[in-house]
């Protein structure tokens, strides 16, 4: 094998990982199944010739392994129980690459990821290689074995899917702070008059349990939402919950806690002025990632892979 030695060839790596692991997340919806991808990455890196341009034909290698995964991914998403919701992942430790841009920050929240699921895989590759990383359609091209014609027309069509429901993400992160801190102190404290100021006449709620108790279908509309969140406040175990704040997805999110472990990941999606969506996350295994990063400890390793070495 003509190629440098494995060490150099394992930090070459990690320099692209935070980029490589960015666009399989973006892919997937899943930081478990990125996490899995980029350990696949690996080992084709590992065992392949070495190449002129690391970062290009990693990002070649782990966009094929996503698409191969889009589509047993989907029909995994229609049988599952209840609300599916990507995974969350804490962004200030920058493991999903920069998000500097309101265009990185929008194609990680919660509201662009499961808009993206209205796309084709080779659509959703396109537009996130596009919009989320500033490739050219050349450079696309190459990636997925097309030409840059049809990486134009895949790109048009994508965002004629997309148009008229791509929100809403003007909104700054200090309203949106505001607006969460608003909303963490009205759930915390029971306050109905303070929920029912914060929610949009149609907002919805979800949340993903993966089957374990929780709502199995959304809930819209302000006062049903109201009297969920009111419900939820109201239950025995509530007592032993703490909340806290932090970035997710890119954006302000809350944590909450059962003592030590983490019980939930709270999203809200703004307009200017009101909350219309609410998407709450409990179930254990999409919380895992989320949870080793809070206690600072590595992600637990993905089904099946191995660390580096062979």
């Amino acid at each position: 094998m003509n190629s440098p030695e494995t060490a150099d060839r394992a930090s070459v790596f990690e320099e692209h990982r935070p980029r490589l692991f960015g666009l399989a997340y973006r892919l997937l919806g899943s930081a478990t199944d990125a996490q899995d991808t980029v350990q696949s990455a690996y080992l084709s890196w590992h065992d392949a010739d070495w190449v002129d341009r690391p970062g290009a034909w990693l990002s070649k290698v782990v966009t094929n392994l996503c698409l191969n995964q889009l589509t047993s991914a989907r029909a995994r998403r229609d049988t599952y129980p209840g609300p599916w919701l990507p995974e969350p992942v804490l962004t200030e430790t920058g493991v999903l690459g920069p998000l500097e841009t309101v265009v990185q920050r929008e194609s990680v929240s919660m509201a662009f990821l499961l808009l993206l699921e209205r796309l084709t895989p080779t659509e959703r590759a396109v537009f996130v290689l596009r919009e989320a990383f500033g490739h050219s359609h050349t450079e696309i091209a190459d990636i997925l074995d097309i030409d840059a014609a049809h990486s134009r027309q895949l790109y048009h069509r994508a965002r004629a899917h997309l148009a008229g429901r791509r929100k809403r993400f003007a909104t700054d992160e200090s309203r949106h702070r505001r607006m969460v801190t608003a909303f963490l102190g009205a759930a915390t404290s029971g306050d109905a008059a303070g929920l029912h100021r914060l929610l949009a006449d149609d907002v919805v709620a979800w949340t993903d349990g993966g089957g374990a108790t929780a709502a199995r279908r959304p809930i819209v509309g302000r006062e049903r939402v109201l009297r969920y969140l009111l419900g939820v406040g109201r239950r025995p175990e509530s007592s032993r919950i703490t909340l806290d704040t932090a970035m997710v997805n890119g954006e302000p999110s809350v944590l909450a806690f059962d003592g030590d472990r983490l019980a939930a990941v709270v999203t809200v999606e703004l307009t200017d002025t009101r909350i219309v969506a609410v998407r709450m996350i409990v179930a254990e295994a999409k919380l895992a990632f989320a949870a080793a990063t809070v206690a600072g400890v590595p992600p637990p390793p993905a089904p099946g892979a191995r660390r580096y070495g062979r």
